[in-house]
């Protein structure tokens, strides 16, 4: 059955994408690759640019997620470029309206974790340094962990407790987390997978792989004093809930219902995000918060509930 990929944004987000989009060679190479897969040089030749124009393009529509690049045999191992979605939404919902809607929403500073486990390398970065030391794990117990905007482990997770503010009698309908997130490798490495899990209430609700730890071109948000040697950015991901299972970036990816998750029996709502002991690829884990990445953003919650 073929599926439908939506990107379905808010404004704020929104806005960092059309600075990508806003241009035609990128629009053009979008339409190109909804015919199907292409690699970068029948990409140049049919907009009749440079290939090394076509490059810089097709890297600008990596960095926001808008296409993937993978390394497949043919003549030698050669990239193939595909589109990752198929329409763009955006939700033009002002503040007060979303309030008419049983929806509660609550960003988490990635900082404000309750428990983890850190495995070098990890470490904790601030806005203007690290927090504690590089590769020492007892640094994610520091008190100054709450102004974190970057934590990254090879192994471990990190667990956070959201306020539950389920109405009482109200049923939650559907929950949603969005974090930026990629994996963890020396320095960057743009081909380097991670299973990367999400557990909520303790149920695990799915996995993503990440794809790579994306570096060399600085995040829309990352500090200038950051090298662009290390990770400076990932991709925004979104794990959903309902009754009809768990979906990653609108994707069914397992039968978890939001009734599994218990959600009024505890007065929080836990969340952890890490990578398993047994992953296949246990590449690790950057997290990003609203000061570096490419999202202005640190872990959000949207919980929608009906009265009754």
């Amino acid at each position: 059955m073929f599926t439908i990929k939506v990107l379905q944004l808010t404004m704020d987000e929104a806005v960092e994408i059309s600075k990508v989009i806003g241009n035609e060679h990128r629009m053009n190479i979008l339409k190109i690759l909804s015919t199907g897969p292409h690699n970068v040089n029948e990409l140049s030749e049919k907009l009749g640019l440079p290939f090394s124009t076509t490059a810089v393009n097709v890297k600008k529509l990596e960095d926001v997620n808008l296409i993937i690049t993978e390394l497949v045999p043919g003549r030698g191992t050669q990239k193939i470029n595909s589109k990752n979605y198929d329409r763009i939404v955006i939700d033009l919902s002002t503040e007060e309206e979303v309030k008419d809607k049983n929806l509660i929403a609550i960003e988490m500073p990635i900082g404000e974790y309750v428990d983890c486990q850190a495995e070098p390398s990890c470490g904790l970065v601030g806005d203007l340094d690290y927090i504690g030391m590089q590769d020492d794990p007892r640094s994610f117990y520091e008190p100054g962990r709450r102004e974190a905007q970057l934590l990254y482990f090879r192994k471990g997770y990190v667990e956070y407790r959201f306020p539950n503010r389920i109405p009482y009698g109200a049923r939650a309908t559907e929950i949603e987390f969005s974090a930026e997130i990629c994996s963890e490798a020396p320095y960057y490495k743009l081909d380097w997978p991670s299973d990367i899990t999400l557990w909520v209430n303790g149920v695990d609700i799915g996995m993503w792989t990440s794809p790579g730890d994306f570096g060399g071109t600085r995040g829309f948000n990352t500090p200038e004093w950051w090298s662009t040697n290390f990770t400076q950015y990932g991709l925004l991901k979104q794990w959903k809930s309902n009754a009809n299972g768990t979906f990653l970036d609108g994707v069914k990816i397992s039968e978890v219902s939001i009734a599994d998750l218990n959600l009024n029996d505890k007065p929080f709502i836990s969340l952890r995000i890490g990578v398993k002991d047994d992953a296949v690829n246990a590449g690790g884990l950057n997290l990003f918060g609203q000061n570096f990445g490419n999202y202005r953003q640190g872990i959000n919650l949207n919980l929608r509930y009906s009265n009754g």
